[in-house]
């Protein structure tokens, strides 16, 4: 749980026309990395497919949107790449001939839909019965009627839009979100107005022939018209998937979707006239449940799971209980630990809460992260770790009977503005607990490298020298097992050294590092300074609701300062936390120098499944 798991080798034997089966069958695992030779290229089949898809994606640009966009069923016995790509191309050539006719009825019915709901929406925004729309419909040839569409680009006011002497007759029609302008006016006087409207990102439109003088009758022959369309479009709509489906396009598309995803996520594999050798890391838990894979996926091939060769890496996998994997995220902020490090996620799933809860040690507060947490989980991986946070909080606010910065129960513990050295020696001794881990997890490390013996006689004096030296401070004979640890460190590595002046260099580097064990277990005297800040700040706020002189004023003063405090130190005290993390504790045992295990993206089938 606590040492990084490396990947298994595999090595696969696949007949060449059932490659892009087998490639598609690993990635749905979602537990396959490809690893090849440097020099290794993908077949000449895959390499002469540009040329084509070239012509696939003019095809997706004209007609695309009209393709089905999900069941895909990619062929269960794919033919060679550059066949399969050719023969998808001419169906979908095939198919585009015979529904052009109905894309054009498709697209006429959703622009006069368009048109006509723009005219309906400016005829609702009309409250007078005085204007003849008749004459609109009507006007010509010297006179125009138009109806511009604001755009998002236009101002509060677009220019000219209250027209003017010798120029179009305008009128505004904001009272919906779309606004609109009404014109009347020779062509040439509606032109620049026009050019403004569609700089602006809006639209032009000319006025319906059907346009009558009553008002109501407009608006009543309008919602006819729409729902004719409607009809008229769903009808063509039905003509084009029916169309789909007698050509096969959700088969034929599945193919091409299948053929590029191999293109961008495979560099290269080995292969002959007749079979093709796929070779990668896989975190499956055997060789069975790689056999079921590929049995299912109707590949003709053969697999076997073997040790690496040598001059391959293994990547490796953290392999931590659910509730600790919401902390990996700063092992892998370091880099991936090796193999011969240790992952702390297990460590940090307690020691992290604990100094969140200690610095912003409020119920109420703490309950607001949480919640807030737990809502956006889903969203931010991150905001798991503000549900733990939270929890943490809120039972230290217990402990210092905090409340919405309000004292409003006992202390369990104690109340840190009255207590202040507690609260400040608490973090420190936490802080010495938890370098010393870090310091064993060294020694953990230098286990599973076989190192252990040459920890023994170095580290393991620095250790001891470390925590005799704070015993001391309570009691005198920690001072003696200090004493024996730096004696132990310095014979260590004259030991290890074979030369006795080894000792004296050992001095030096042992006054070194323990000096920045020390420097760095002062670094947590800062979790109990906010922890005081916090409840300083708590105390203001407090002050300023009661000085208010008004219910109201007092419940919004705490509103607000709540708020704060909650945007504010929770942003300040999630970088402290990842600080301590990151450059106190991990500096002790932890490089990154392992390599990640990248398994190969989802292929398009598992991704419509999902």
């Amino acid at each position: 749980m606590i040492r990084p798991q490396p990947t298994r080798w595999f090595e696969l034997l696949v007949a060449r026309d059932d490659t892009t089966l087998a490639l598609e069958a690993l990635a749905s695992t979602g537990a396959v990395e490809l690893e090849t030779r440097h020099d290794s290229r993908l077949p000449a089949g895959f390499a002469d497919l540009a040329p084509l898809l070239a012509q696939f994606e003019e095809l997706s640009r004209r007609v695309g949107s009209y393709w089905p966009g999900s069941h895909l069923q990619p062929s269960a016995v794919p033919e060679a790449p550059a066949t399969t790509l050719t023969r998808c191309i001419e169906r979908i050539r095939a198919w585009a001939e015979q529904a052009e006719p109905h894309i054009r009825r498709l697209q006429r019915s959703r622009s006069e839909r368009s048109r006509i709901g723009h005219w309906l929406a400016a005829l609702e925004q009309v409250d007078t019965a005085a204007l003849d729309f008749g004459l609109a419909a009507r006007a010509g040839p010297h006179l125009c009627v138009r109806l511009l569409r604001l755009g998002v680009d236009a101002g509060p006011a677009p220019p000219g839009a209250t027209g003017g002497v010798g120029g179009p007759l305008l009128r505004l029609l904001d009272r919906l979100p779309t606004r609109y302008l009404l014109a009347v006016g020779t062509a040439a006087q509606l032109e620049p107005v026009a050019q403004q409207v569609l700089s602006a990102k809006g639209e032009v439109l000319d006025a319906p022939e059907w346009l009558a003088g009553e008002l109501q009758a407009n608006r009543d022959e309008a919602a006819r018209r729409l729902q004719a369309l409607q009809a008229e479009g769903d009808e063509a709509a039905a003509a084009i998937a029916r169309l789909g489906e007698e050509f096969g396009l959700r088969g034929v598309l599945g193919d091409v979707h299948r053929l590029r995803w191999v293109l961008d996520n495979v560099q290269g594999l080995e292969t002959g006239e007749l079979f093709c050798w796929i070779t990668g890391w896989t975190s499956l838990p055997d060789a069975k449940a790689f056999e079921a894979v590929i049995e299912r996926s109707g590949a003709r091939a053969l697999f076997r799971l073997v040790p690496a060769p040598a001059s391959k890496r293994a990547p490796l996998q953290l392999a931590n209980p659910w509730w600790a994997r919401p902390f990996e995220v700063f092992s892998r902020a370091m880099g991936m630990p090796a193999d011969s490090e240790a992952d702390p996620s297990v460590l940090l799933a307690l020691a992290v809460p604990l100094m969140f809860g200690f610095m912003f040690g409020d119920v109420g507060q703490g309950l607001v992260i949480a919640a807030a947490g737990f809502v956006l989980r889903k969203r931010f991986a991150m905001a798991r770790l503000f549900v733990v946070g939270g929890l943490s909080a809120a039972f230290f606010g217990l402990l210092f009977g905090s409340v919405f910065s309000m004292h409003l129960l006992h202390p369990w513990w104690v109340s840190p503005l009255d207590a202040p050295l507690q609260v400040l020696l608490v973090p420190l001794v936490g802080g010495a607990v938890l370098l010393s881990l870090g310091l064993v997890l060294s020694a953990l490390g230098a286990f599973w490298r076989g190192e252990l013996a040459h920890w023994l006689g170095t580290d393991a004096g620095l250790l001891l020298c470390y925590l005799g030296l704070l015993v001391g401070l309570v009691q005198p004979a920690g001072f003696v097992v200090a004493l024996g640890g730096a004696l132990l460190f310095c014979a260590g590595h004259a030991w290890h050294a074979k030369r006795p002046v080894a000792a004296l260099t050992a001095l030096g580097e042992l006054v070194e590092r323990l000096l920045q064990l020390l420097i760095n277990t002062l670094s947590f005297a800062r979790v109990g300074a906010f922890a005081l800040a916090h409840a300083g700040l708590s105390s203001a706020i407090v002050a300023l609701a009661q000085a208010a002189g008004h219910p109201l004023g007092a419940a919004l003063v705490l509103i607000v300062g709540n708020l704060v405090v909650i945007v504010l130190e929770g942003l300040v005290v999630s970088i402290q936390t990842t600080r301590l993390v990151l450059f106190e504790f991990f500096a002790r045992f932890l490089q990154g120098t392992g390599r990640v295990f990248r398994p190969l993206p989802l292929p398009p089938s598992a991704l419509q499944e999902t």
